[in-house]
């Protein structure tokens, strides 16, 4: 008996802990329209989240900068009307919440280089907290001393197997502290992700004493490319409180190409298989021709062997003996009547 009741206690657990995990699965599906933003100081940029759970949860937002944890921006129940903002965003009316028919924003208005960074919406539900794809903003400032550029072009068509190395230039101006350099890729079928960072490593540079600028090179090689390695890599440079994009490389992966490639190899195969085919029937009609051509040039003589056993009066009564020699001369016969 109390096997029985222990037996139907984990049946039950079990059956409890499926129905909250598939209740969870389906309730805390949150997206975001992953995108790469650049925009410059003053503007205004918008980030839509997507939540279509029809129970009660809370809808937060994180703001993550390079290097750094992410911050919580504020927080706010989906059926109620209070919304709450954390820290140095409290009180701050650049930043605005709102939502409708399960779509919810986040706008930042006369953005700063400061707000260069990954903006996460959250879902909190059941005490679990489930982040979407996230969005990247680049906040760009002409007057700034940090300028980054990659010194590529911005498209870059690379076969499959290949290698191909992105160059970041870095010029910083007056700032005299240590600078970061990441690495991102933005592509169609992933959200944009962190490839590489070269940490602080100032030994690659040279500072211009008449400018006050210092000027660093930076390579991000790539080799064995796929199509995995689509997208657009835009290098972003950490410095003095700052943060800034380049413009980016696209590395384009055309298809046409491999075809292209692919039917001139297999053309080629087939010109050299149809030109040994024939060399091969050539070859075996001469070899024909000189064997025939031999044939026809023997001779045959048809020899006539008498026994020397026989008598002589049985060689005088047998009667004449016909023999007949072939001579086969430009294709002409001789025949030839012996009587003996």
């Amino acid at each position: 008996y109390n096997h029985y009741i222990q037996y139907i206690y984990y049946i039950k657990c079990f059956t409890i802990t499926y129905i909250q995990e598939t209740h969870l699965t389906s309730h805390s599906s949150v997206h975001q329209e992953s995108s790469f933003t650049s925009a410059h100081v003053g503007d205004k940029v918008t980030f839509r989240c997507f939540y279509k759970g029809e129970d009660s949860a809370w809808i937060c937002w994180y703001k993550q900068s390079l290097g750094q944890k992410p911050k919580l921006i504020s927080s706010f129940y989906n059926y109620g009307t209070k919304k709450t903002f954390y820290n140095e965003f409290q009180n701050n009316g650049r930043f605005q919440l709102g939502g409708e028919n399960h779509t919810y924003y986040l706008t930042v208005s006369d953005l700063r280089v400061s707000d260069s960074a990954t903006y996460y919406c959250a879902v909190n539900y059941a005490k679990v907290l489930t982040f979407a794809e996230g969005n990247t903003v680049s906040v760009r400032d002409s007057g700034s001393d940090i300028q980054a550029s990659v010194d590529q072009p911005k498209h870059a068509t690379v076969l499959p197997g290949a290698s191909v190395t992105l160059n970041c230039t870095v010029q910083t101006g007056s700032c005299g502290g240590e600078h970061r350099v990441y690495w991102f890729r933005n592509s169609d079928g992933s959200p944009p992700g962190l490839v590489y960072g070269h940490g602080t490593k100032n030994e690659q540079c040279e500072t211009n004493p008449y400018r006050q600028t210092h000027t660093c090179v930076y390579d991000l090689p790539v080799e064995n490319l796929d199509a995995s390695h689509a997208g657009t890599y835009y290098c972003a440079v950490a410095s003095c409180g700052h943060i800034a994009f380049g413009n980016g490389t696209t590395l384009d992966f055309t298809v046409e190409n491999m075809l292209v490639y692919l039917f001139v190899g297999s053309l080629f195969g087939c010109v050299t298989t149809i030109l040994v085919a024939l060399l091969i029937i050539f070859v075996n009609r001469r070899k024909r021709r000189q064997l025939h051509q031999a044939t026809g040039d023997l001779h045959y003589a048809s020899i006539n062997v008498e026994s020397s056993s026989r008598s002589q009066k049985q060689r005088r009564s047998s009667q004449s003996v016909c023999v007949y020699s072939t001579v086969n001369h430009e294709k002409q016969r001789v025949f030839t009547v012996q009587n003996r």
